[in-house]
């Protein structure tokens, strides 16, 4: 399958033909001079299409059924995202003409990255496109500001949100991890030259996991893990640089939620490996000891690619663990034992 803008630029499609990309195309081996002849009771057009049976022609595609079309596209090949995206702003350029069209425009994105599965990564990288070459900008806002105030009416929200119905909560959790994708993506110019992190997504990202811990009810708790494994370390590194103990208040709070909420097993699970993670830093392995110079006092990651062992009771330990060296040597010496075993049962053993 060809990409869209190829798929597109071959068959010189206009921007009205868009939605009819998979419409079938009607072939006939009739004569054309052979009488017209159609069964009583069969529909000559078929089901789904656009045709208007008053005005006799195909009705003009909306730019609800462009945007469609395209964000249909880029979430079931995602990998086209480089090769289509200038090719799709062009056809936005060419539509959105209008602040109210711009504003449906931001409304439909937002729609589909907060509602399409495993799309608000996607979703987020079109945002940051479009806030750049979207040519637009009437008085109310360009595209990014837009954006941001749609982004604010979910945020207002969140404290009654949180305490919702599953689908008030469902939805909220689509928008919360939309909104991390966007502060990873999204890029704001600076006076300096080198684009800066939208900041304002930095406190909401802030309230958001606040207002989940404070309902934390085992579908809140699973969301603030998944925003914080996508987010974490660049918050951390951000509230930091700023001066801001917001991930120390944030940890301390799950260790709060550890001791005393009623939360299920397997989200104890999820909030205890989150707590070792960010301990660990996140998983980044810092610039380590010269090799020559290791050990385990000054290389905190001395012992991080030794193999794990087991015991005969089946507990596991590595050359980190004090008794290694003994632990290590009962395996040994079994080997050595079953190594002089023969017959079927020692070739299994």
């Amino acid at each position: 399958m060809t990409c869209l803008n190829e798929k597109l630029k071959k068959k010189r499609i206009c921007p009205s033909e868009m939605s009819y990309l998979r419409r079938p195309i009607k072939s006939s081996k009739l004569s054309a001079s052979a009488p017209e002849f159609v069964p009583s009771g069969i529909n000559q057009y078929e089901e789904n299409t656009f045709y208007d049976d008053s005005e006799g022609y195909y009705g003009e595609p909306t730019l609800a059924d462009m945007v469609t079309e395209f964000l249909g596209h880029l979430s079931s090949s995602p990998g086209s995202f480089e090769s289509d995206i200038e090719y799709i702003t062009g056809m936005f350029n060419s539509w959105v003409n209008t602040e109210e069209l711009l504003n449906e425009l931001v409304e439909l994105i937002y729609t589909q990255s907060t509602a399409i599965p495993n799309f608000a990564y996607t979703g987020a990288r079109l945002c940051n496109y479009l806030s750049h070459h979207l040519t637009i900008s009437p008085q109310s806002g360009n595209f990014r500001q837009l954006l941001l105030k749609r982004c604010r009416i979910e945020y207002e929200q969140r404290e009654v949100a949180v305490r919702g119905d599953a689908e008030t909560q469902k939805k909220l959790h689509s928008y919360v991890l939309f909104l991390g994708e966007l502060y990873l993506n999204l890029e704001v110019k600076s006076a300096k030259g080198h684009p800066n992190r939208a900041d304002i997504l930095l406190q909401a990202l802030n309230d958001l996991m606040n207002s989940l811990f404070n309902n934390p009810v085992d579908a809140n708790l699973i969301c603030a893990v998944k925003l914080l494994k996508l987010t974490g370390s660049v918050l951390d590194d951000a509230w930091k640089e700023s001066g801001k103990p917001h991930m120390e208040k944030l940890i301390q709070r799950i260790e709060t939620i550890l001791l005393d909420a009623t939360c299920s097993r397997d989200v104890r699970q999820m909030l205890l490996k989150l707590v070792e993670l960010r301990s660990s830093d996140w998983g980044r392995v810092r610039a380590a000891a010269a090799a020559s110079n290791a050990t385990p006092d000054n290389d905190p990651n001395y012992f991080m690619n030794e193999p794990t062992f087991y015991t005969e009771d089946g507990t596991p330990f590595t050359a980190a663990d004090p008794e290694y060296a003994e632990k290590y040597q009962e395996i040994l010496d079994r080997q050595d034992y079953f190594s002089d075993a023969d017959g079927e049962n020692g070739n299994e053993l």
